[in-house]
């Protein structure tokens, strides 16, 4: 697959449906970053369950109905010259959880929208989300079945819809990340204990995905490199994953961090995630995505040009500029050849206007704020 370029919109919940369903809202949200000129936008953690939502307001495709509505956003993505992903997630004992706006924590009798009642989480084990939350149900071996099955038939409708990449989910303290972490794997059976026991689930839901996806279109998966706590996830952990990932047919890993062990015990500065990347990408012989606080078009286009990482992702900086992208060519190139044809020849003209033009002949601006 060639994108146009290699800025991808990482995925970002809005928290914004109902069971599941993908509607106007998500058509403008996604679509502005392809009018925007990103090479790739992937929609946000896409549950493959209704149980394995983060929350109520989670996008869905548990079901053929979540298809059409996930097709409109795909085909608008196409036609304004961006390529379409979609990440699946389960949330495992974070599920069940409040949308950011109404606080944080679990979902509980007294805090529940109305019609919105808490949900059984599960997990690798019996081990809380964190302090206050429920213990979920340590999930049994035919139980691991279901849940790889529910990630293939995501898969598949996800081809179904049109989308170009797949990205599986195993980062940020969710249900795949749960199995690979010590701190959430206390599991004494084949799935857990030592490193290739835990890793041992996730990999079987990769290669049921690889191998219900069509060959020629990328799988890409999120990991987060360390967990938030030092006694967690390490990053010879998280390259060993990659090595196994990359046999599956693994062809890019997504590469965050944190989500379990509290906060972040590791350094943090602009770009703090990118070395993870370079890492993953060195070591284990594996393309990469690296994303973390980039906020800049020379901080993106430096990550490229140095080998740090294949793909740079942007999330936060995304949603407070949509055009990052076009923003980013023009800085880098001073031309406004990436724009839409809606807008790139008017923006153009009037660059060249603004260079011509005089000085300000108007009244003083700081004397009209003074005099307000």
């Amino acid at each position: 697959m060639t994108l146009r370029n290699r800025l991808a919109v990482a995925p970002m919940c809005q928290y914004s449906v109902t069971d599941g369903f993908v509607g106007d809202y998500h058509l403008v949200h996604l679509g502005r970053f392809a009018l925007g000129g990103f090479g790739l936008v992937l929609v946000e953690a896409t549950g493959v369950t209704p149980e394995g939502r983060i929350s109520h307001g989670d996008v869905g495709l548990w079901s053929d109905e979540h298809v059409p509505g996930l097709a409109r956003v795909v085909d608008f993505l196409h036609a304004e010259g961006a390529a379409a992903g979609i990440q699946l997630a389960h949330a495992g004992a974070k599920a069940s959880s409040l949308r950011p706006w109404d606080g944080s924590g679990p979902v509980t009798e007294e805090n529940a929208r109305p019609g919105e009642a808490p949900w059984p989480t599960v997990s690798a084990s019996d081990v809380p989300a964190g302090p206050g939350w429920p213990v979920p149900h340590a999930l049994s071996v035919e139980e691991l079945a279901e849940v790889r099955d529910a990630f293939v038939a995501a898969t598949r409708r996800a081809e179904a819809a049109g989308f170009d990449v797949v990205e599986v989910h195993a980062a940020h303290g969710y249900l795949l990340h749960q199995f690979l972490s010590p701190l959430s794997n206390r599991r004494t059976d084949g799935y857990g204990g030592s490193r290739e026991a835990r890793m041992r689930f996730p990999l079987e839901v990769v290669e049921a995905v690889r191998a219900a996806w069509p060959e020629e279109k990328p799988l890409l998966v999120r990991v987060s490199a360390v967990d938030g706590s030092t006694e967690g996830l390490t990053i010879e952990d998280t390259v060993a994953f990659a090595r196994e990932l990359r046999t599956l047919g693994v062809d890019v890993v997504d590469v965050s961090g944190g989500g379990l062990g509290g906060g972040w015990e590791h350094p943090i500065g602009y770009g703090y995630q990118v070395p993870y990347a370079a890492t993953v990408r060195e070591q284990a012989g594996i393309a990469t995505m690296a994303v973390g606080l980039v906020v800049d078009a020379r901080q993106a286009e430096a990550v490229v040009a140095t080998g740090a990482a294949d793909l740079v992702g942007i999330a936060r900086e995304a949603q407070d500029d949509p055009n990052f992208a076009v923003h980013a060519a023009r800085e880098l190139t001073d031309a406004y050849d990436t724009y839409p044809v809606q807008a790139g020849p008017r923006l153009a003209s009037r660059d060249r206007l603004l260079g011509r033009l005089g000085p300000w002949a108007g009244p003083d601006p700081v004397q009209v704020v003074q005099a307000s």
